[in-house]
């Protein structure tokens, strides 16, 4: 992907880390995903095999939108955390704002 925009996507990401609308991390994903409040999930390229397929069927499963891009390193400095290999937006309007900029 063209770098400009993911430079894009990753302020949003940390706009929706300040909003705290985005929760990070296996356990608080499978969360969202479950509770039905994950909008999106973003998916690091970087991320082993088991949290892809995971995932990938979650996402298939409760009918979520799932991106796989940037890296667990790069995903992490947007949050102003350490590495993310999965994100969850909870939030309808940031979620759709990031799949906006994808296309």
């Amino acid at each position: 992907m063209v770098k400009s925009k993911m430079n894009k996507i990753y302020s949003l990401l940390g706009l929706c880390q300040k909003a705290g609308k985005i929760v990070s991390g296996e356990v608080g994903c499978e969360a969202a995903i479950k509770n039905k409040t994950a909008k999106l999930l973003l998916l690091a390229e970087d991320a082993s095999e088991n949290t892809k397929k995971k995932f990938q069927n979650s996402a298939t499963y409760y009918h979520i939108p799932l991106l796989e891009l940037g890296l667990k390193e790069e995903i992490g400095m947007a949050l102003g955390k350490e590495s993310r290999a999965i994100l969850a937006i909870t939030e309808e309007g940031f979620a759709k704002s990031i799949l906006k900029k994808i296309k």
